[in-house]
């Protein structure tokens, strides 16, 4: 097996378990790994300490596992993959009447970097952001139906976009196993589209299911507007929980007519929705005082650090204009899924947002990813759903 030496001390991070090595924590390759290539890892001192997948970039090497005498084999997937079922069984998120949809494999905090998988119904939807991955996905999906199969029948494969381009892996997005095209999946006893042939990450947002649970209780009697609304999950909420009127808006057209289908598959041609396509500012500046629940769940402002500062300026903007035009008394759900800002980074800005607007505001709650998007304690960095709830006088 090729194997990497690391240079003296950038074994400290492996020795606290964190899953990733540096390209410039190496000393020197011993041998000629291809990307995707499982490798040992030893430090200066030539004692091993790690194995993964090699690759291109920033991020030399995903830690699978750092025992030596675990083999990576069909029996490693089946194993990794049993522990993700256990603990989403354990947090009682699968295998009840009313959701089956949840994530089964969250990366770094399943100790599987590189790997997604979420499960909407009957169907698994997969998802490769390494190389590694991307080449053993025909044995992670046999090992998949080995664990799941007594609740799933199809598995989807969806990486076309996600894996590095300096590969040249040509991914092709289609079915790993079986093959259907009920597409409806059920979260908290709402029915949901799901798009995971065109649509965004596996085709739904799962990682904010508990706020949209948070935001039904919030919502009764209340006017609604749901920004940057992607296939409408707040909306839906919003209108069960008892809104009064709900607007949702989103750039993409092909996003309000998912919002479309999906209000009326849970509530037929209720009246007290209606759906924009018009840039998020836009439709800020033009709009007046009539909402007092607001939602704002941009996409990343920041996919990497370069572009922190730009960042930044975007979520003090955006932030400002709710405040601004949000009726007293009003509730804010504000997000931000960009890895690159940290908790800190957007209160801040957020905070930066409401003293700029001139009104008093207060915490209600701090929001995060739930807990089939676990944060490995030795990977911080997989905490990137941040979110604030806002009582704005």
């Amino acid at each position: 097996m090729n194997c990497v030496q690391l240079k003296s001390g950038k074994e400290e991070s492996l020795k606290r378990f964190h899953p990733w090595v540096f390209s410039g924590a190496i000393a020197r390759i011993n041998g000629n790994p291809e990307e995707g290539e499982v490798v040992e890892i030893y430090t200066s001192q030539r004692e091993f300490i790690a194995k993964g997948h090699w690759q291109i970039g920033s991020i030399a090497v995903r830690v699978l596992t750092f025992r030596q005498d675990e083999a990576i084999d069909a029996d490693f997937w089946r194993r990794r993959l049993q522990t993700a079922y256990d603990m989403r069984r354990s947090i009682g998120i699968c295998q009840r009447p009313d959701n089956n949809t949840y994530r089964l494999v969250h990366g770094e905090g399943d100790n599987l970097p590189g790997l997604v998988i979420d499960i909407y119904g009957r169907t698994a939807v997969m998802q490769a952001h390494s190389a590694g991955m991307h080449l053993v996905r025909m044995t992670i999906a046999e090992a998949l139906l080995e664990v799941m199969g007594h609740c799933i029948d199809n598995i989807y494969y969806k990486s076309e976009t996600t894996l590095p381009f300096k590969a040249d892996l040509y991914p092709e997005n289609g079915f790993l196993k079986g093959g259907s095209t009920d597409n409806v999946a059920l979260e908290y006893g709402l029915k949901f589209h799901i798009d995971w042939l065109k649509g965004q990450k596996t085709g739904f947002f799962v990682d904010q299911r508990e706020n949209r649970s948070l935001l039904e209780r919030y919502a009764a009697g209340r006017s609604v507007l749901n920004m940057f609304c992607y296939t409408g999950g707040f909306s839906v909420y919003a209108m069960r929980g008892g809104a009064t009127l709900v607007h949702s808006v989103d750039s993409s057209a092909k996003a309000i007519e998912l919002t479309n289908q999906n209000v009326r598959l849970n509530f037929a041609d209720d009246t007290r929705h209606a759906a924009y396509a018009e840039d998020a500012f836009k439709y800020l500046d033009r709009m007046g005082d009539q909402y007092d629940l607001i939602i704002l769940d941009p996409p990343a402002f920041a996919k990497h650090r370069d572009a922190l500062r730009n960042a930044l300026q975007g979520y003090r903007k955006l932030n400002v204009k709710a405040f601004e035009k949000i009726k007293p008394g009003g509730i804010l759900f504000t997000f931000s899924c960009s890895q690159a800002v940290s908790k800190e980074n957007f209160r801040t800005a957020v905070f930066t947002a409401a003293a700029m607007s001139g009104r008093s505001v207060r915490i209600l709650h701090q929001l995060t990813q739930p807990a089939d998007h676990p944060v490995s304690i030795y990977h911080p960095e997989g905490e990137y759903l941040k979110g604030l709830v806002l009582y704005v006088e």
